[in-house]
């Protein structure tokens, strides 16, 4: 179970998990450039926060949060977009580690 803290500490502990059962790992980082905050993307915000890939389970697309975290309207817009792509996408809190185990683990379903 994940400690209680930041995302950006849940976030690494989900990161480890779903290497340690071997699945690839992409995550945009901000930089900050004097003042602000930029990510060096293109395209539409709310992006997702993790896209994982396994080579037998297939792509998933999570956003994580605190367990107390709002998911903004644009975060929402694109789960809704990649499911009705028939992506798999997930919104994740510390208070998921079960759920986020089985998905991960040797046993994962999406």
């Amino acid at each position: 179970m994940p400690t209680a803290g930041t995302e950006a500490a849940f976030q690494a502990q989900v990161i480890q998990l779903a290497q340690t059962f071997g699945w690839m790992v992409q995550h945009t980082r901000p930089a900050k450039q004097g003042d602000r905050w930029l990510t060096p993307i293109a395209g539409d915000v709310g992006f997702p926060d993790l896209v994982l890939a396994h080579a037998v389970r297939g792509v998933l697309f999570v956003e994580l949060k605190t367990d107390k975290g709002a998911v903004s309207d644009a975060q929402y817009k694109w789960g809704r977009t990649l499911r009705d792509g028939g992506s798999a996408w997930r919104i994740w809190r510390p208070k998921d580690w079960p759920e986020i185990e089985r998905v991960l683990g040797a046993r994962g379903e999406h």
